[in-house]
């Protein structure tokens, strides 16, 4: 061969793009890598640079003194004087003011008003959900706690509404506002429910007040959120020809933003309902009214008999407020001339003299013959149940525990601090990029100066597995659901069902089921999580482009590499936000499920509250979870972000 040749050979006339594409590694090697490279770190370093955990560590000695400051200048610092203390009197006088009112309509008063409610707002349907919803507080027996956390919740949300709304006005027409907004409300949407408990509780002391406070405060974001939404999304053509016309900002938003935001601010009223009744059975344990109470009390017997009833109207209060408040912000606007309103209207007003009537004449107490007594019944059928599902339900538990988390939990627990640190680093930094990555590895670290590094991975196992199950069902549900339109009919009554329920709601069956372990805890968390995990996997793959669906299917593609190849990659985001409200929802239930032997942060959290001794550890734990939250956050959300690595190819 000449030189000539030589030069001219194949490679010689392979472009260098083409070389240096052929050059490139799999995009899998790297994370190989860096998997090999963790694992032996570990098996060199294992039970080396531990941080085991004190319950008299300095950290949780200080914040008891700084309680015991708080409790001794309560009545001498000026601003609990004159701040704090009118803040907890004034909110305590609004939760007085409806608990009067309530008990003072009597149940036929509270029963007939919500049926006249229900008609108003989404006609006679609605009405008698209601009536029937709100009649069954009494049926179960449960008729003084049901009316103290109805009380409780009108309370909550009316504070919520006048702060909440007017702030969301105000961000959906300033960016700047905006902008500092967000980042608060990211971290009050994280935090568990059980870390607003603890700063609450050193403020506003126990009971009604700081009850009331904490449930508003988790209650807010969705109400500023949505409403921000609202005005946001309005049509600037009409906020444009509002302007022309010579209005004023006032009369802009009076006659334009909120009249076409309507339908959506009703939606912020209606999760904002939610979220207050999510919180306020957790804040039974700062001495809250109403139904907690009887559900922490089952919760710490392990008694079912007595959960039931109290979880059972927590359900119907749910749902009857929820159908009311939705039939209110999806209703159109009707003129006060048609027949329909005039007849809804006279109705109403019907339904309004009788209720009157009946709850002058009729005693405030629902009578008690028409109780219906079944905790025995209910206790008896538990213990049936598990006596002959014990083969099944201790088969699952052990092989959750033995395979998934004795393994990854003593893998978190004897690993090196700094190994741990590291691999969140590199994980964070590959989905997210050097800023999340820092943030992240920041909170992790932050529990360790908080005290509580052994207790943070133990929380930390529970949840990775608790995602991990909820994930891989609310996968297989999701496609199901977007292949076929008959399996999703079918599922979307139970999913609207779920998303309704409170968190609590979810422990009584794993309890029933498994007793007080921490796969209960797991098990509660899996179901509590699958619904919105559902949901958006549905909508992610259902919005697939059908055009490139059909491409798929003409170039030969069987059903089974369109999902693999084309729907699930182009559903990438939907499924990444799946994977992030699955670990903050998993995260918040493992956290509530330290009442049924879950151990980790969220036993510290409990003990907090109930030993006075434990209360520094309790509230360190509290930022603890709000820290391990963020640091889950911030990763799920920044490969959110990021270009997939087929993506990247392809640029």
């Amino acid at each position: 061969m000449t030189s000539r040749q030589a030069s001219l050979s194949p490679t010689h006339l392979t472009p260098p793009a083409s070389r240096s594409r052929t050059a490139t590694l799999p995009p899998w090697v790297a994370p190989l890598t860096g998997v090999a490279v963790a694992v032996a770190a570990y098996l060199v370093f294992r039970d080396t640079a531990l941080l085991p955990h004190d319950d008299d560590a300095a950290q949780f000695g200080f914040i008891n003194g700084v309680r015991d400051w708080v409790d001794t200048n309560r009545n001498e610092s000026p601003v609990f004087l004159f701040f704090v203390n009118y803040v907890r009197l004034s909110v305590g006088g609004l939760y007085d003011l409806f608990h009067l009112v309530l008990h003072g309509l009597g149940w036929a008063g509270v029963i007939g008003a919500s049926g006249a409610l229900g008609l108003l707002a989404g006609g006679w349907r609605i009405a008698l959900l209601a009536v029937l919803g709100f009649g069954s507080f009494g049926v179960l027996g449960v008729w003084e706690a049901s009316v103290d956390t109805l009380a409780l919740v009108l309370a909550a949300v009316t504070l919520s509404l006048l702060v909440g709304l007017p702030l969301g006005v105000w961000a959906g027409r300033s960016v700047r506002l905006r902008r500092l907004l967000t980042p608060v409300l990211d971290v009050m949407q994280i935090m568990p429910t059980f870390a607003y408990l603890a700063p609450m509780v050193l403020f506003f002391q126990i009971g009604n007040a700081s009850a009331t406070i904490t449930t508003m405060i988790y209650s807010i974001p969705p109400a500023i959120r949505i409403t921000a939404l609202a005005i946001e999304q309005v049509s600037p053509t009409a906020v444009e020809a509002s302007t022309a016309l010579g209005a004023t900002r006032l009369q802009t938003l009076r006659k334009v933003h909120i009249p076409l935001a309507r339908a959506t601010i009703g939606l912020a009223v209606n999760q904002t309902v939610m979220m207050a009744l999510a919180m306020v059975v957790i804040a039974a344990l700062i001495a809250a009214p109403g139904l907690g109470s009887d559900i922490i009390r089952g919760l710490s017997r392990a008694n079912v008999g007595v959960m039931l009833p109290a979880g059972i109207a927590i359900v119907a209060m749910a749902v009857v407020l929820d159908r009311i408040t939705m039939a209110a912000a999806t209703r159109e606007p009707v003129p006060p001339g048609p027949s329909s309103f005039r007849s809804r209207r006279a109705g109403t007003s019907m339904i309004l003299s009788a209720t009157m009537l009946a709850s002058w004449n009729l005693p405030a107490e629902f009578p008690q013959g028409a109780v219906l007594r079944f905790a025995g019944p209910v206790n008896e059928a538990v213990n049936w149940a598990k006596f002959s599902w014990y083969g099944v339900t201790e088969t699952v538990r052990n092989i959750a525990t033995e395979a998934f988390l004795n393994p990854l939990q003593t893998a978190l627990t004897t690993a090196p601090w700094w190994l741990v640190a590291a691999v969140v680093l590199a994980v964070a930094w590959r989905t997210g990029g050097p800023r999340p990555a820092v943030t992240a590895v920041g909170c992790l670290l932050a529990t360790a100066l908080l005290g509580l590094w052994q207790h943070t991975m133990e929380t930390l196992t529970t949840v990775l597995v608790g995602v991990t199950l909820a994930l891989a069902v609310g996968l297989v549900l999701g496609i199901a659901a977007a292949r076929s339109p008959r399996f999703a009919a079918v599922q979307r009554p139970l999913l609207d069902a779920a998303q309704t329920m409170p968190a609590f709601v979810y422990l009584l069956p794993a309890l029933a089921l498994f007793g007080a372990t921490r796969f209960t805890a797991i098990f509660a968390s899996v179901i509590y999580a699958v619904p919105p995990v559902v949901r958006l996997v549905e909508d992610g793959i259902r919005t697939v482009p059908p055009v490139v669906v059909e491409a798929a299917r003409s170039s030969g593609s069987t059903d089974r590499q369109l999902l693999w190849k084309v729907q699930l990659p182009m559903a990438r985001r939907a499924v990444l936000l799946a994977a992030n409200q699955g670990i903050v929802m998993t995260l918040a239930m493992v956290v509530v499920g330290g009442l049924v032997g879950a151990g980790g942060l969220g036993y510290d959290v409990v003990s907090g509250f109930s030993q006075r001794t434990d209360f520094g550890m309790g509230f360190a734990a509290g930022v603890a979870t709000v820290l391990l939250g963020i640091m889950l956050d911030r990763i799920t959300q920044g490969a959110d972000g990021r270009p997939s690595p087929r993506k990247k190819r392809i640029a």
